[in-house]
């Protein structure tokens, strides 16, 4: 299913340049307006797809790491496309799969966790998933069981 590019160039680099110059997470937009994020990890991006949905619909999101995770969130949301900073090619190959543009800077094998002794919990917990769908679940345990 290929999506149609409605958010223009200009509305794209505003939220890249905002995703770097207000330190934030992630930045969203449907072309007006602007909504900036601070968590780490997924977490917003679950919190958004859980209570305001629409807020991804059709949306462009500048964000800074984006691993399979963060990816099966976006796609299930329904992203227009994305730009990251650091993306991992499992999360290539899932937005290729949906055909969904994306632009970044720098690809890697896989993303980091927070302590930089081994993969992210999430990247690891979506590995064997085929689609964004099957992520969902996973991300859902793997959230509430941190929460406590």
């Amino acid at each position: 299913m290929q999506r149609r590019d409605n958010i223009g160039e200009e509305s794209k680099q505003k939220a890249i340049e905002l995703l770097h110059s207000k330190g934030c997470s992630c930045v969203i937009t449907d072309g007006k307006n602007f909504r900036t994020f601070h968590q780490r990890g997924v977490k917003d991006l679950y919190d958004i797809l859980n209570s305001e949905p629409k807020i991804l619909h059709n949306a462009f999101i500048a964000d800074k790491v984006v691993g399979k995770g963060a990816a099966a969130l976006m796609i299930v949301g329904g992203i227009e496309s994305l730009y990251a900073d650091t993306i991992s090619k499992a999360a290539i190959g899932l937005f290729e799969k949906y055909d969904i543009a994306i632009q970044f800077g720098k690809s890697v094998p896989h993303i980091i966790n927070r302590t930089g002794t081994g993969i992210c919990p999430v990247e690891s917990l979506c590995k064997e998933c085929e689609t964004a769908e099957e992520c969902l679940p996973l991300i859902k345990n793997f959230i509430e069981n941190n929460a406590k």
